[in-house]
């Protein structure tokens, strides 16, 4: 599975996104300006000390990210879309984009993807909801409906035992 985030703006977002990712084994693809700096100080400060296990990518444009990964089936996650997240079918190889905090994807490029584009059902009077959220609403359905490939799918308790 892949994660697109276009043009993020805020820095925690982005890292929850990305410990989302480790924890999944998702690769993250970031196209720039992103509203913030991915050196290790400011990764550092944002507690993304996970970072070094991550699969990431940057890409200056939407333009360049489509030249490096030709043929990428790209699901569009917006409020605009008039598909249901869960109404599609995901491959292990998709990508899933979402825009940044402020706007969304751009319209320019949704008009490009209408039949990949796919939405949150909520209230109407909610403008959206958190990006990181919905990342992993999005996400957990995409790795559902691929049996969560490799992911631990059972847990243990520390100290004691489960009775059953």
């Amino acid at each position: 599975m892949n994660i697109v985030l276009h043009q993020p703006e805020i820095p925690g977002n982005t890292g929850n996104i990305g410990r989302t990712c480790v924890a999944v084994g998702a690769s993250l693809h970031l196209i720039e300006p992103l509203g913030f700096h991915l050196d290790e100080k400011s990764l550092r400060r944002a507690g993304m000390d996970y970072w070094p296990l991550l699969d990431v990518h940057r890409y200056m444009n939407f333009r360049e990210f489509q030249e490096q990964n030709p043929g990428a089936r790209i699901w569009m996650a917006t409020t605009k879309a008039k598909k249901v997240y869960t109404e599609v079918s995901y491959g292990p190889d998709d990508y899933i984009m979402f825009g940044k905090e402020s706007a969304g994807i751009p319209e320019e490029i949704l008009v490009e993807h209408e039949e990949t584009c796919i939405r949150i059902p909520m209230l109407p009077s909610i403008r959206s909801l958190n990006l990181s959220n919905s990342v992993a609403v999005v996400l957990y359905e995409a790795l559902r409906q691929n049996g969560f490939g490799s992911l631990e799918r059972e847990g243990s308790l520390h100290r004691l035992q489960w009775r059953g």
